[in-house]
């Protein structure tokens, strides 16, 4: 065997690997999804976030430069629990 044929081989071997991979894990795949949300604190300054989460599972936030409203004392949050729930 010459060194193309090895080179071949072991190439071929590497792509078989990685589709094993992808179907292996393609029933995952919709299990892991990102989106934004507000965050608001006690004093009602709020943050856009991009949150990161698998299935129900928060597995990061990123604040979104610039993206951020302070409210009045008095503004209250329209959103029920539910819609505050990050995953």
């Amino acid at each position: 065997m010459n060194k193309l044929s090895i080179f071949a081989m072991i190439l071929l071997l590497i792509l078989a690997v990685f589709i094993t991979f992808l179907l292996a894990n393609s029933n995952n795949s919709l299990d892991y999804y990102t989106h934004t949300k507000a965050i608001c604190n006690e004093t009602n300054y709020c943050q856009d976030y991009q949150i990161f989460c698998n299935k129900d599972k928060l597995i990061m936030t990123t604040p979104i430069t610039g993206a951020v409203v302070q409210y009045s004392v008095s503004w209250q949050d329209p959103r029920n629990e539910l819609e505050k729930e990050l995953c």
